[in-house]
């Protein structure tokens, strides 16, 4: 089989990368197998034993850890982390008999949000929107949306507290030691100053 060069991108001789659509300074590893029409953007790592399929879509500076699958309908936006052996779906009724398998048109698109991270072996059903910075713990199975910065681990993934950018926990009416500072109400989260945006004294 001809390999595919790709300018600026560092494929290991073991990966099978089909797509033409990769950004500079991403890494494919050994193993790894990106299908035509995926997309992924620059300065990505894309373990070993990935897969990418068709109709995937990976944003820039996102890590991919050993074994994820993503599959058709799901889109991982800039600077999200994937840790190892994380599920993604698209079907919420699969079936391998013909005359029950959903169209592809029906898939449920799934989304990672900005920043957000994915533990390992976490599950994410599909469907369900990850909010940017939000954190899902390792093993985790969500099965419902997650709200930006929220913190949520257990089967069903349930939310115990909100995180920082920074991966620190966010505590009212107390500024986060990076110097981001946050409003909590009704459940959600507002950024009132961003980390590194200290107040002048």
């Amino acid at each position: 089989m001809k390999r595919r060069r790709l300018r600026g991108v560092r494929v290991h001789p073991l990966a099978l990368v089909e797509s033409g659509t990769i950004g500079r300074g991403t890494r494919v590893w050994a193993f790894a197998h990106v299908m035509p029409g995926a997309r992924i953007g620059s300065r990505c790592n894309i373990g070993e034993h990935c897969f990418i399929e068709s109709g995937a879509v990976v944003g820039d500076d996102v890590t991919v850890k050993n074994g994820v699958a993503l599959w058709d309908g799901v889109t991982v936006a800039d600077g999200a982390f994937l840790g190892p052996y994380a599920v993604f779906t698209n079907d919420a009724r699969p079936r391998s008999d013909p005359r029950y398998k959903t169209p592809r048109e029906k898939f449920l698109p799934t989304r990672v949000g900005r920043g957000a991270t994915v533990g390992a072996n976490a599950t994410v059903v599909c469907g369900m929107r990850i909010g940017e910075w939000a954190f899902v713990g390792a093993g985790a199975v969500v099965t419902r949306d997650v709200p930006p910065h929220a913190i949520v681990v257990g089967n069903p993934a349930r939310r115990i507290g909100f995180v920082c950018r920074c991966t620190r926990p966010i505590r009212t009416r107390r500024a986060c030691a990076c110097g981001a500072l946050y409003r909590i109400q009704g459940g959600k989260v507002e950024t009132v100053r961003p980390p590194g945006d200290r107040a002048r004294r």
